[in-house]
């Protein structure tokens, strides 16, 4: 009995080295990433995150911008030839040629599927003209999504002075790409072959191709100063997850033991659902309309926890329009606010715009519709 006790012990200390993040929560997952983070994508609500917000190189990650930029500004069917520059970047290549046409389509899985460096630069230079026109693109994107620890030097990520993001700020930007179809179409295809190739491009995203199941997308990056950096979505039943790691030795194993933990641990939950609502303000009723299902990632756990709380202001119906916004709820967990929506005027809501129409039409003429 004793030598079985051992023998037990002993197995069971190697189950625990060797499975560290078994029956554990993600707050406690260990990951090799010096810097990283998890949110949910619908929501944005970060479920884990390590040095998030820190200014690092992050490498070919920088592609993300590269890639949205160009369906946003460009054509598909747009055909692109190569400058030199483009030609001769160093790095990793789709090897363009001399006076090659291609299509912004295939440059753009060129882009993201190979992290062609030479394509990176064929499509700034496309869109804006020069590298250094996309590149006040990409920072005025930056600007725009709140991406507060990011500057861009190149559309490539290569490593150059002022050329860096954090974590957290990628997991931004990969949340507003994902909303983007022909991105979201380009980040999940696992091969694609170019008119201009007799072979096929493969993904260099090894969680999409082979390691992990529920992976949607995502992008690879590489440089010496950066180390490994990975950018990663994946999606089981209703919820979503977007993981960035940067200078991460064990990225694939990092991603998936996070996506792992938070599916185990988190559940879609509806806070609020769409409809009419009566609230107390100032010791006076007033009626609000949420045009949106509320719905956040929460732990069996914090699902007693969450309060809201309503600012709200009374509108003269009179003079308020089919969007009227009376004042906001806010949902929190401790101090921390999880989620925010407007609310309605209740009545002017229900007002169709034929109903606005004919209610301006009246005021003008001095007849008083009440559609």
């Amino acid at each position: 009995m004793r030598s079985f006790m051992i023998r037990f012990t002993i197995l069971f200390s190697i189950l625990f080295f060797l499975f560290p993040t078994v029956g554990q929560s993600i707050e406690k997952v260990q990951v090799s990433a010096n810097n990283a983070v998890l949110i949910e994508e619908s929501t944005g609500r970060i479920l884990f995150e390590k040095q998030a917000h820190e200014k690092r190189p992050v490498a070919s990650i920088t592609k993300l911008m590269t890639a949205i930029i160009a369906i946003e500004q460009g054509k598909l069917e747009d055909i692109v030839v190569p400058s030199d520059r483009a030609i001769h970047m160093e790095g990793s290549s789709i090897y363009l040629q001399k006076s090659e046409k291609m299509s912004l389509e295939d440059l753009l899985y060129g882009l993201m599927l190979r992290s062609g460096n030479d394509a990176a630069v064929a499509i700034a230079e496309h869109i804006a003209g020069s590298v250094e026109g996309f590149v006040f693109l990409m920072n005025e994107k930056a600007s725009y999504l709140g991406m507060t620890n990011t500057h861009f030097a190149n559309p490539h990520g290569l490593d150059e002075d002022g050329h860096y993001s954090s974590a957290y700020d990628i997991a931004i930007l990969m949340k507003y790409a994902m909303d983007n179809d022909v991105f979201k179409e380009i980040a999940s295809t696992e091969h694609y072959q170019s008119d201009n190739r007799t072979y096929q491009w493969q993904n260099k995203n090894k969680l999409l191709t082979q390691l992990y199941n529920y992976c949607t997308g995502g992008k690879t990056g590489f440089t010496n100063k950066a180390g490994r950096t990975l950018v990663a979505s994946a999606q089981k039943e209703s919820l979503s997850l977007i993981a960035v790691t940067l200078d991460a030795p064990d990225d694939w194993n990092d991603h998936i033991h996070l996506f792992e933990q938070a599916f185990k641990e988190y559940d879609l939950v509806i806070l609020e659902k769409e409809g009419k609502r009566t609230f107390v303000s100032e010791e006076k009723f007033i009626s609000g309309f949420i045009k949106d299902e509320v719905i956040v990632p929460l732990k069996k756990e914090e699902k007693e926890n969450v309060r809201k709380q309503a600012i709200l202001k009374q509108i003269s119906t009179d003079t308020s329009t089919s969007e009227t916004e009376i004042g906001s709820i806010s949902y929190y967990l401790s101090e921390e606010e999880i989620a925010k929506i407007p609310v309605y005027d209740a009545e002017t809501k229900k007002r169709t715009f034929l109903d606005e129409l004919f209610r301006v039409i009246g005021k003008f003429l001095r007849y008083d519709y009440n559609g």
